[in-house]
């Protein structure tokens, strides 16, 4: 418990301030700077606006009035929590409006950074030396009257968030978030695949010149392909049909247009899952793993699934605090570095609960002047049977 010690010494503070001691203030502030943030607070800067919209995802407050009558009765602790500004709805719709959503996208990619490092070691699920990301994305539906600027279809408003997932800790290092009607493919225009790392993707990201670049880089992905991808088998390898691959083989594209963009070989596994009965068949660049290996890989996708699940349900992206482009941003991002903070401070604590489980306590206690640490070592595990038991196996952080 050495590395949590120098995070308990906080008697007479509250759980809401020692929570903001993991904050990077000084990167916060360049940040800011980077945009001019602060170039016209009007007494509410970007912090305060940081630390009250923070607030609102730890305690699951589902508007601006609730935001500001609970910061409210709290008035005489808010200058000890950090806050500087009078938290005013008023004030705090314009922030979300004015303040350069990136100014926190930017954060919170400092916080990813923090946090990847904290969990290099952790399990995969996967034996894998490389590094294993996931991408997919998740549709968040609004309003089209009042989010006139995300229209989707002729009656319907809808973002789309892009996540690229570590599968090491489950952490966040690339999202992008469009209107709804961006197709998932695109995105893959938007990073750098990282040589000698595996990417996880289901049909939506067939795209073979944009899966060429993966080759040219020196990375590797797994793909679920589509029934109409026409391939040629040119070698068949042993399988162990006990591991529920059916068949492993070197193919190449055959149609003009997919040949011209991938021109090189590929290779083929066919796998039954031993729990579904389903056929699943899977393209990837990397022969050099056993088959079943290339289908355990696969299989982890479902991390990402599970994180916009966890996220969209235990932090507040699907009741927005504003309706402009900016303060939607705003709200995502902020979020996400909520979820990331949470992360981050499991690991300094060197706390074994589930993110569920520590968001559910600090939901509670927020206020309370204990010690970080002690109010999260006491959790109870009651708090389990108030989520699907499936979920928590799933995704255990």
């Amino acid at each position: 418990m050495a590395g949590a010690k120098q995070w308990c010494m906080n008697a007479g503070r509250t759980i809401f301030a020692q929570l903001a001691d993991h904050l990077p203030h000084k990167e916060f502030q360049k940040c800011v700077a980077r945009y001019r943030g602060d170039a016209n607070p009007r007494g509410f800067t970007c912090w305060d606006q940081y630390l009250a919209m923070a607030f609102a995802q730890l305690t699951y407050r589902e508007s601006l009035r609730d935001i500001e009558a609970c910061l409210g009765a709290m008035q005489g602790k808010l200058y000890h929590m950090g806050f500087r500004g009078r938290v005013a709805r008023s004030t705090l719709a314009d922030a979300n409006d004015a303040h350069d959503w990136r100014i926190y996208a930017d954060f919170a990619q400092v916080l990813i950074a923090t946090a990847r490092p904290l969990y290099a070691a952790d399990p995969m699920g996967v034996e894998l030396k490389q590094s294993l990301y996931a991408l997919d994305s998740t549709t968040i539906d609004l309003c089209l009257s009042l989010f006139p600027w995300a229209r989707f279809r002729r009656h319907k408003a809808a973002v789309k968030m892009h996540t690229l997932l570590d599968l090491r800790g489950n952490i966040p290092t690339f999202i992008h978030i469009t209107d709804g009607k961006v197709a998932d493919v695109n995105v893959l225009d938007e990073f750098l695949p990282e040589a000698g790392a595996f990417y996880v993707m289901d049909r939506g990201y067939i795209d073979f010149e944009r899966l060429y670049r993966f080759t040219l880089e020196s990375a590797f992905f797994v793909v679920r392909t589509k029934t109409n991808v026409l391939l040629q088998r040119r070698y068949s390898h042993p399988v162990e049909p006990a591991s529920g691959v059916r068949s492993d083989q070197t193919v190449i594209l055959t149609s003009i247009s997919s040949a011209s963009a991938y021109p090189e070989a590929l290779r083929k596994v066919s796998f039954v899952d031993a729990e579904t009965g389903k056929r699943l068949v899977f393209l990837t660049n990397n022969f050099s793993l056993p088959a079943a290996t290339v289908a355990a890989i696969y299989k982890q996708r479902w991390q990402v699934e599970l994180f916009f699940k966890w996220i969209k349900q235990h932090l507040r992206i699907k009741a927005f605090y504003g309706t402009s482009e900016n303060a939607v941003k705003t709200q995502i991002w902020i979020a996400v570095s909520v979820y990331v903070l949470v992360a981050i401070v499991r690991k300094r604590l060197e706390l074994k609960d589930s993110l569920y489980q520590i968001l559910q306590v600090l939901s509670l206690t927020l206020f309370e002047k204990t010690p970080i640490l002690q109010a999260l070592q006491q959790i109870d595990s009651q708090l389990e049977l108030t989520c699907s038991g499936n979920q928590l196996n799933l995704f255990s952080l």
